[in-house]
């Protein structure tokens, strides 16, 4: 019989779940969630959107067909931790280069493995997501890493879960936006469109450029001026982690840029979005992480499956004045999961169109932003552009 390393997930709520050690030795802390996709980890370790988060895979067998280079959402992993039923020691796979625990290893990811995923994600579903930490028995006991923690010991670690810092309220976005700004290679002239980088995915980047757009990255607080500076044909808002109601630098610009670009966002860009246009987000049960979200187009009665992950949703019915309208909500709960400006070139979704991992259902969604872009009497020189450059004092 193999012996393996003892490991526990403590939560704040006292639950404490026994398993074995895998990834990198040591300790971690952070939101304890839930993905129903069932292939992808690589693409949601390194997503920034899940920066802070723990997060559980529902479905049980991860790691068999390693870890591939190409498949990077950013340049490192986000999650502060990952739990499975069962993690694969071995892969088989052209494209990879190493397997999923050296991956790990070499970037620090805890994990933990052998517990009941099943009563995890239940006790999430029924009660809400919670504060959690794994450790390691190999962490504070290096001499007996097979032994099993105490019950004092487990409590210390509940009590750290409990103490430590909720992401309700807090600006993540600063610890994974781009410090400066970068252009996206190309292999054509295309337009020319600013991202604001709240924890953008690579794929989205690549889904732009695919449609004709030539991608500048900018840091999250980079400034309406600023951007203008730039003179693009167009705004994108990005994804991201975490409460979106801290970031009222994000709300201003898009505020201040509403109807002088077409503007697109998805995700946190989205709740950047409606805050800016006087709306109110709000914290959801458990939220949406998975590859099989049914969403409902309003506009022409269509269902996309869509890939998604968010644990904050706009109420469409708190902005003013009807600035802007539902265009897709979530057939599971009804939330509210796209909307358009009534006058201006504006949209946003709460799913991720581009799907690194998930079905290509709402790809179109891209195709649709440069249609505005060329629709849009907003090219270099134009008499918008340049109101709207004496307007920002450049």
């Amino acid at each position: 019989m193999i012996r393996k390393e003892r490991a526990i997930l403590a939560l704040e709520d006292g639950t404490v779940y026994r398993g074995y050690a895998f990834g990198h030795r040591g300790e971690t802390v952070g939101e304890v969630v839930f993905n129903t996709s069932m292939t992808g980890y690589q693409e949601i370790m390194t997503d920034p959107s899940y920066n802070g988060q723990i997060v559980t895979i529902t479905y049980p067998h991860v790691g068999n067909y390693g870890v591939a280079i190409y498949d990077m959402e950013s340049n490192k992993p986000y999650v502060r931790g990952f739990i499975s039923r069962e993690f694969s020691g071995d892969y088989s796979n052209h494209r990879a280069q190493q397997s999923l625990e050296a991956f790990m290893q070499q970037y620090g990811v805890v994990s933990i493995q052998g517990i009941d995923t099943r009563a995890l994600v239940r006790r999430l579903r029924e009660g809400g997501v919670v504060k959690g930490v794994i450790a390691h028995r190999s962490f504070t006991h290096p001499d007996d890493s097979y032994g099993e923690f105490t019950p004092a010991e487990e409590q210390v670690y509940v009590q750290r879960a409990r103490d430590h810092q909720d992401i309700d309220g807090h600006d993540m976005t600063r610890e994974v936006t781009t410090p400066l700004p970068y252009a996206f290679p190309t292999l054509r002239h295309g337009k020319r469109v600013v991202l604001m980088d709240f924890g953008i995915k690579h794929t989205i980047i690549e889904r732009l450029s695919e449609v004709g757009i030539e991608p500048i990255v900018v840091p999250a607080q980079t400034t309406p001026a600023q951007i203008m500076a730039l003179q693009p044909h167009g705004l994108f808002l990005s994804n991201g982690p975490g409460d979106p109601a801290p970031l009222e630098y994000a709300h201003k610009t898009a505020w201040e840029m509403m109807g002088l670009l077409p503007t697109f966002g998805i995700c946190l860009g989205h709740q950047i979005l409606g805050l800016a246009a006087g709306g109110k987000t709000f914290k959801m049960k458990f939220g949406h992480r998975g590859g099989n979200q049914p969403v409902k187009n309003l506009l022409t009665g269509n269902v996309e499956i869509t890939a998604q992950n968010h644990g904050y949703a706009v109420d469409i019915e708190s902005i003013p004045n009807d600035a802007f309208v539902a265009t897709h909500v979530n057939l599971n709960d009804g939330t509210l999961e796209g909307m358009a400006h009534s006058r201006y070139p504006v949209f946003s979704v709460q799913y991720h169109p581009e799907a690194s991992p998930g079905p290509h259902d709402s790809r179109y969604l891209f195709d649709r932003f440069i249609e505005e872009i060329d629709a849009f009497d907003g090219g270099n020189g134009s008499p918008v552009q340049k109101a709207a450059a004496g307007r920002l004092g450049i």
